[in-house]
């Protein structure tokens, strides 16, 4: 089994991503991503707390800030791929955070589709972020994704990301958003941050797709 050599550290940030299986899609209909969603907040929360079972069925997230393990930063759901960037709270947050994570989206996913076994890539990959201009500039990359890749035209209403959340379009306050537009004036200075590399992101997507073609 795989495993990981560097440890996680506690107050350091990450960018986790991994995509599904052979590059099948992870989500097949909106409840995927609504149940994604929905798990990948519950996780984040220290035990005990409700059953998620339980937990998904409301309509408000119960999300308690003082007994967290990891804080969410920011997040984009692809239909085949996945973006996080979190900050690890607690020892051993992050492993935890994502194995049970990933194995409640496994379970359900293969529940509904009358499937068996992994539905992700192998180990989800792990970047540690090694400075503030990195962490704002993840971000941006992160929310940039639906764009670059052509699965949406305007990001204010792309519905499976934290972009909303940042400039204020959805009333949701389920990331720590702070510790990223703690460095611009306001949320329009943010917005304007993102969009300004729209057609340079989607140059990159193009090149690396045809790069991709070539082989």
């Amino acid at each position: 089994m795989p495993y990981r050599t560097t440890p996680f550290t506690n107050g350091e940030f990450y960018h986790l991503y991994n995509r599904g299986l052979e590059k099948q899609n992870i989500f097949g209909d909106r409840r995927d991503y609504s149940h994604f969603t929905k798990a990948l907040f519950y996780y984040t929360i220290q035990n005990p707390k409700p059953k998620f079972s339980i937990y998904r069925r409301t309509k408000i997230f119960p999300i308690n800030e003082t007994k967290k393990i990891v804080d969410i930063i920011c997040f984009c759901l692809m239909p085949n791929h996945f973006h996080l960037l979190v900050k690890q709270i607690t020892d051993g947050g992050i492993s935890e955070f994502m194995r049970k994570f990933i194995h409640s989206v496994t379970k359900y996913r293969n529940i509904k589709y009358a499937k068996q076994g992994p539905i992700f890539q192998g180990m989800f990959k792990a970047i540690r972020v090694g400075s503030n201009e990195q962490l704002i500039h993840l971000s941006r990359y992160i929310h940039l994704n639906p764009l670059v890749s052509y699965l949406a035209n305007d990001l204010d209403i792309y519905e499976w990301s934290s972009y909303g959340e940042y400039i204020g379009t959805k009333s949701e306050s389920l990331c720590a958003k702070n510790e990223v537009l703690a460095f611009f004036k306001s949320p329009k200075d943010y917005k304007r941050f993102v969009l300004d590399q729209t057609d340079y992101g989607k140059s990159l997507e193009l090149l690396k797709h045809a790069s991709i073609d070539e082989h």
